[in-house]
């Protein structure tokens, strides 16, 4: 990951906050066969504005200009129970998808016995495990709404892989949900300067380490290698901007003429 830009930013609606970009590099993490099909250092950019409560995230590919995710969040303190939260028009029920850290599946790969919320305890704040029925009975409790928006226009492609992509973009805000409870002990009580200073520390030591594997990358491709070629020149004029003397053959008629074009060996520039 690398992070383009961290800076303070006004919007004239939800006031002071942070505007952030970041270019995740993917690359070595896709099978050998799809590498075949996309560029050796392709990566998405992740452009987000933090006016907390509400944010604003946004997705696109550097080698697919038809593919963008767009993600709005508002954090309110209740329990879903908002069914307009973001004030314009309410969405279909059928559209709406509640996500629950304790007890919706997640992949095998993701699941770790510290970020098990059924056994997780908090030292610093005293709360914790979470049991059946926390989103009706737990206090405090807040809720994170987000309305994606996912487009891939492509003919015969869109409706597949936009249906793949809110799936996958649910598994991901599932776990990182779970992840942020799991490591309340990590960030709770940090002031805003010390996550400030937090992310300036992570920010130099991502772009460092993606800097230096782009390095090693290039130096690792291979040489290309020295081509010579010939070409065949039988035309007078082409001769003359060559540099090479002909001879008027109806001056001399006792001149042999030669039965193949004269071949000139070159080399590319």
């Amino acid at each position: 990951l690398e992070v383009v830009k961290n800076e303070p930013d006004t919007h004239p609606q939800h006031g002071p906050g942070q505007v952030t970009e970041k270019r995740i590099y993917l690359s070595s993490k896709l099978p050998q066969w799809l590498k075949n099909f996309v560029p050796p250092f392709f990566y998405v950019t992740e452009k987000a504005w933090n006016f907390y409560p509400y944010t604003i995230t946004e997705y696109s590919i550097s080698f697919l200009p038809r593919f963008s995710i767009r993600i709005e969040t508002r954090f309110e303190n209740n329990n879903g129970s908002n069914n307009n939260v973001f004030g314009d028009t309410p969405t279909p029920a059928e559209d709406v998808s509640f996500l629950d850290i304790l007890s919706d599946p997640i992949p095998e790969k993701h699941k770790t016995e510290s970020e098990d919320l059924s056994r997780w305890r908090s030292s610093k704040t005293n709360r914790g495990p979470l049991k059946e029925g926390w989103r009706d009975h737990h206090n405090p409790i807040m809720c994170s709404y987000k309305r994606v928006q996912c487009s891939f226009e492509v003919f015969g492609f869109q409706t597949k892989v936009e249906a793949l992509a809110h799936e996958k973009i649910k598994e991901i805000l599932l776990v990182a949900h779970r992840q942020a409870v799991a490591w309340l002990d990590e960030w709770h009580g940090l002031s805003l300067e010390e996550v400030r200073d937090y992310e300036e520390k992570m920010q130099e030591k991502t772009n460092s380490k993606v800097k230096s594997t782009q390095i090693d990358a290039g130096s690792q491709v291979p040489s290309r290698p020295a081509i010579s070629r010939s070409v065949s020149v039988t035309d007078e004029r082409t001769l003359k901007k060559m540099g090479v003397t002909t001879v008027d053959m109806t001056d001399t008629p006792t001149l042999t003429v030669p039965r193949s074009p004269i071949r000139l060996n070159s080399t590319p520039e």
